[in-house]
């Protein structure tokens, strides 16, 4: 029998649009003799609508236009039976067997969901909410990826109340330029290249807009590289890739029009530090209970250092993003990598 998977896109979040292409990639890739989508649309208001048209009006947003195909809905918090509430004219209750949350950002990759749905006993198709909250917060992941013997950028974290002097003297012990970032953030949102002491505070107040906590943290020169990483217990890692920037930083324009960057996939490195990035994203996967597949991102710098940046628990996952890109460097095509994804969410 065919099993039902709750697939939830969109979200509360300032990266409801990259939610929605990864979605419909998903649910056009999902392979329908094996399983079959219960498709769940998050508003940016955060009402939850149970969505019955067609996938390809999802990446652009225009599924949530037609009132006719859609209807609110709830998780029931039954432990001993996954359902949909379906909240229409009657209230009636849909089953399903375990849940994608293909969500970006706050409110979805940051342990929220997660929690949801482990609260009610629900299977999750990606990381737990311990290992999804951590991830999102940079400061924390950086602390534990450094107890685990992996090299982290020098930082220093501050809260709403701090002081401009305490920001101007943290920013000159780290020396210029250094990064400004919220603690909890995707896709660069509220993320500056500082390159000199006038341009700290307005970075520093862009950062809070975002997130109650910011971090000052020291330019690592070199490139990013990222490492794609699958499994419960003893992971499998794809191929490393490598950005490759004209100037500036990969923020959110970047990332999703590549306008001035280019992404190598595999990376142009030696066979030898590739297989040093795969091991260490090991290491960060395993050191912050990280489980069924995430895609850890690493700095390259000039005299060999590999030095970690963070971890996307939810990475793009549309055909040709990032994540996928790896793995299919490994052999497995994408639809081929979601069967692999439903297989481990279904496992202890």
């Amino acid at each position: 029998m065919r099993k039902t998977i709750l697939v939830l896109f969109g979200g509360c979040s300032s990266e409801h649009s990259v939610s929605l292409q990864s979605a419909q990639a998903v649910l056009e890739h999902l392979d329908r003799n094996k399983y079959q989508p219960l498709m769940v649309g998050i508003t940016r208001e955060g009402q939850w609508l149970c969505y019955r048209g067609p996938v390809p009006a999802i990446g652009g947003g225009e599924w949530e236009r037609d009132r006719a195909v859609l209807t609110p809905c709830a998780l029931a918090p039954d432990r001993d039976r996954h359902q949909l509430l379906l909240l229409g004219d009657r209230v009636s209750r849909v089953s399903f067997d375990a849940a994608f949350p293909v969500l970006h950002g706050k409110n979805g990759e940051d342990g929220t969901v997660q929690g949801l749905l482990e609260l009610a006993g629900v299977p999750v198709i990606g990381c737990g909410t311990l290992s999804s909250a951590l991830c999102m917060d940079k400061h924390r992941a950086h602390l534990l990826a450094a107890l685990a013997g992996v090299a982290v950028p020098r930082g220093e974290v501050f809260g709403s109340g701090a002081s401009q002097d305490e920001l101007s003297a943290a920013a000159d012990r780290l020396g210029y330029p250094l990064f400004v970032k919220p603690v909890r953030a995707g896709s660069s949102y509220g993320i500056a290249k500082v390159n000199g002491p006038e341009q700290l505070a307005a970075a520093v107040q862009e950062a809070f807009r975002h997130d109650r906590e910011v971090i000052l943290e020291e330019t690592v020169p070199g490139f990013e590289v990222g490492c794609a990483v699958l499994g419960n217990g003893d992971p499998t890692v794809g191929l490393v890739d490598e950005i490759e920037l004209s100037g500036g930083f990969f923020n959110f324009d970047e990332k999703y029009t590549l306008k001035t960057s280019a992404i190598h996939c595999p990376a142009r490195i030696p066979p030898e530090k590739v297989a040093e990035i795969q091991e260490a994203a090991k290491t960060v996967y395993r050191a912050l209970d990280c489980r069924v597949f995430a895609r850890v991102d690493f700095f390259l710098a000039p005299d060999g250092r590999v030095v970690f940046n963070e971890v996307n628990t939810i990475p793009g996952f549309t055909s040709h993003s990032r994540y996928p890109n790896m793995m299919k460097g490994i052999g497995l095509d994408f639809s081929t990598l979601l069967d692999k994804l439903v297989e481990l969410g279904f496992a202890s």
